[in-house]
């Protein structure tokens, strides 16, 4: 396991020591779609266009080493303080989270600003620009996990493959400008379907594709866990 400085700073940090950027693993695997079967996001169209580029000509244009995936289940975090970025997921208010989330952005900009933000520190961990990439599409897929939820009764969610993602859409070739903006919109639309969430549906669960169980408190904890633990494995 490539180790990180490890910051207990609520704020200061992004907890994860993993090279790739999925703490919780997402569902132990990385996005083939949408991860909820709803309607079409830019997210999920460039992962097709990225996909079929790839199906025609399949060379692996450059592409680095990839960081061997992390098997580990981070459901964890929803009991325990993440010892890594000092986060602990269940003193989270979720009516807090789309905040949260707003007044994290500034902090990813300014990472995908640094004129380096696309040069790896290590061959095996993931430059700040993939870091951004992983992070837009966390906020593109827990969207879509949570506004399931409040529409359906219990779904099951689909999995996502972070690592095929990020090999599909080639995060270390996108333009930092551009991951900034897609970004951004993503957060704020993450942000905007946590702030929707009733009182009374706070208790709502959904099913990720290895058994694990959320309510859209949970899920919207473990997400912003995601969030600020990357922050740390960037020293955003």
């Amino acid at each position: 396991m490539l180790t990180h400085v490890l910051i207990m700073d609520y704020w200061r940090g992004a907890c994860i020591a993993y090279p790739r950027g999925g703490q919780e693993d997402l569902d132990e695997g990385c996005p083939k779609a949408s991860a909820v079967g709803g309607p079409a996001t830019d997210s999920v169209k460039r992962m097709t266009e990225a996909r079929q580029a790839r199906e025609t000509d399949p060379s692996d244009h450059g592409a680095p080493a990839a960081p061997e995936p992390d098997g580990k289940d981070w459901t964890w975090v929803l009991d325990a303080r993440c010892p890594e970025c000092g986060f602990q997921a269940s003193e989270v208010d979720p009516g807090t989270i789309g905040r949260t989330v707003r007044e994290l952005l500034p902090r990813w900009h300014a990472v995908l600003s640094r004129p380096a933000a696309g040069v790896r520190s290590d061959p095996l961990v993931w430059s700040p620009l993939e870091y951004g990439c992983h992070v837009r599409d966390v906020f593109t897929i827990f969207a879509d996990r949570a506004e399931l939820m409040l529409q359906q009764q219990a779904p099951s969610f689909a999995n996502w493959d972070q690592d095929e993602t990020a090999l599909t859409e080639r995060y270390w070739s996108q333009e930092p400008a551009a991951v900034a903006a897609q970004l951004s919109a993503a957060g704020q639309r993450a942000a905007d379907t946590f702030d929707s969430v009733g009182q009374d549906q706070w208790q709502r669960t959904g099913l990720r594709s290895n058994g694990s169980r959320f309510t859209v408190e949970t899920l919207g904890q473990y997400f912003l866990h995601d969030i600020v633990h990357h922050l740390h494995d960037v020293r955003g």
